[in-house]
């Protein structure tokens, strides 16, 4: 049988922009909280209704069609202020599309992002963990750029909006541009279409299975598509509150969950074992919590049987792509528990999926490893002004090549393998990373792991193991390897090891394995 799942197509798909379906939930559920700004002093948490909410994105489209003309880029560089929510919805009102920088950016970055994107008005915060973010972008002298507009004078820009008609604004139309984290090298820009965006987040928190008005605390940062696509539009979909902390602490978020009585708290992986491991987790009443989202790295089967056990809710993960909007494939907390840990879950309805072989495209067997296809309303339209990059990603049936390897049991259950560039070929066999940083995952001294190929003259290429250890831990290569062994053949254990106080991580919080490869290298060539 082959790794096969036709899109699901019994349930229509909204046909709406992210600003429509803003103005229809308002008009349902006026009165509900719909934002939170999570701040850690309590005293300065604002709050939205849905009916302030669109009142202020409407005020900000207005501000906006004032200085910029429907179709052009704004972007938001900042971390998570709620002010950065209004203006994606503002945006979406207006006909714009909101381009995201993450706030750890400096100039070659933030030039290639802003530059590429064309943007005609950044909006920000002045000063981020020290860096002046404000300084950067007048450094830059971008022609493009018109307008520089800092969030802590939103209510000076507010008052600029103008009684202007706000333009039709299609489904198909661009909604968000996101640059991709980079793990493999320069960022390319995904322009994301509302119709996309709409539906993934809405499908995706469907899956979860949680009463709509629920209570969600994201600590993902906005500039992620976790963040600005899932748990925004997700959220509002769903008629549920946002909380939304500034940035993640492990604390705060904890703290948020109590006071607000989250039901969905989520996080990428190092955020949910940030905070298991902290000191008042077991003195927090997380009895409001009924589920727990994640993806966007590898997910250990020994850290969802945690999670599940210390929240006391089921986990839901997502595998997830930028360019598909997020979200592909997803468990739910109504899968069997084994497929909840082991496995990426289905795909999402209107959400075909395949499994190609690497090599000749031909659709994979049941759980045999290849490359994850997807195709349907989430793809993206395209890379920004990359039509080469685009047509090496979307091939001409619309399938969109993500570049991980995963397999498909005869369910359509997925389980991932790792990246198709992280593959490591030594002597002719492929071996996939994941599944040795599975095993080493389990051994009690590594907290966290990333395995590599590093070139060999014998056999191609070697299988490179990168750890940081565990608080207390010690550095022991002998133990590491016979550990390996007695679960590994002999070809897939680690010839090398390296010892790291920190990873060498993208923005958005994934290990750049390209960048590990490069450093060994360089000081292989140095010894």
């Amino acid at each position: 049988m082959s790794a096969y799942w036709p899109a699901d197509e019994s349930t229509p798909l909204l046909e709406l922009s992210l600003g429509a379906l803003l103005r229809e939930v308002a008009g349902r559920v006026p009165e509900r909280t719909a934002l939170v700004a999570g701040t850690p002093d309590p005293a300065q948490r604002r709050r939205w209704t849905y009916a302030e909410l669109l009142a202020e994105a409407e005020q900000a489209a207005r501000a906006l069609l004032a200085r910029f003309s429907p179709g052009e880029r704004v972007a938001a560089y900042a971390n998570n202020v709620p002010e950065w929510v209004i203006l994606e919805l503002a945006a979406a009102l207006a006909g714009m599309t909101v381009v995201t920088v993450a706030p750890s950016l400096r100039e070659r970055e933030l030039h290639h992002v802003l530059s590429r994107a064309h943007v005609a008005g950044v909006f920000l915060v002045r000063e981020y963990r020290g860096t002046q973010l404000a300084q950067l972008v007048e450094g830059l002298a971008l022609p493009e750029l018109r307008h520089t507009i800092d969030f802590a004078e939103w209510d000076g820009f507010l008052a600029t909006g103008q009684e202007i008609e706000p333009p039709d604004v299609d489904p198909r139309d661009p909604a968000l541009i996101l640059f991709t984290s980079g793990t493999t090298g320069t960022p390319k820009g995904a322009v994301l279409h509302h119709r996309g965006v709409v539906n993934n987040a809405q499908l995706s928190y469907a899956r979860m299975g949680l009463t709509k008005g629920f209570v969600q605390v994201s600590p993902m940062p906005l500039y992620h598509a976790a963040g600005c696509a899932m748990a925004v539009v997700g959220t509002i979909a769903h008629e549920g509150t946002l909380v939304l902390p500034p940035h993640f602490d492990p604390g705060l978020t904890l703290e948020l969950t109590a006071t607000e009585r989250g039901e969905c708290v989520g996080g990428v992986p190092t955020m949910l074992l940030a905070m298991l491991e902290h000191p008042r987790f077991f003195d927090t009443d997380l009895g409001s919590v009924e589920a727990v989202l994640t993806g966007g790295a590898i997910v250990p089967p020994s850290l969802v049987q945690r999670v599940e056990q210390c929240f006391n809710a089921p986990m839901s993960i997502v595998f997830a792509q930028t360019e598909a909007s997020p979200a592909i494939t997803q468990t739910s907390p109504a899968d069997r528990a084994s497929d909840r840990v082991n496995t990426l879950g289905t795909p999402l309805p209107h959400t075909a999926v395949k499994i190609v072989d690497s090599a000749t495209g031909e659709i994979a067997q049941h759980d045999v490893i290849g490359e994850i296809c997807t195709r349907g309303y989430h793809v993206m339209t395209g890379y920004l002004d990359d039509p080469l990059a685009t047509a090496q990603t979307i091939d001409e049936d619309g399938w969109l090549h993500t570049g991980d390897l995963a397999s498909m049991d005869g369910r359509g259950y997925c389980r991932i393998g790792g990246r198709l560039k992280d593959m490591i070929i030594r002597g002719g066999v492929n071996i996939y990373p994941r599944e040795i940083e599975l095993v080493l995952f389990e051994h009690p001294s590594v907290a966290d792991v990333a395995v590599v190929g590093v070139p060999d003259e014998q056999w191609g290429e070697q299988v490179a193991a990168f750890i940081r250890l565990a608080d207390g831990a010690t550095a022991d290569e002998d133990k590491l390897f016979a550990f390996c062994r007695e679960q590994l053949a002999p070809h897939k254990t680690p010839r090398y090891w390296t010892f790291l106080d920190a990873f060498p991580l993208t923005a958005s919080g994934k290990i750049q394995k390209f960048a590990l490869r490069e450093r060994f290298i360089e000081q292989a060539s140095q010894s």
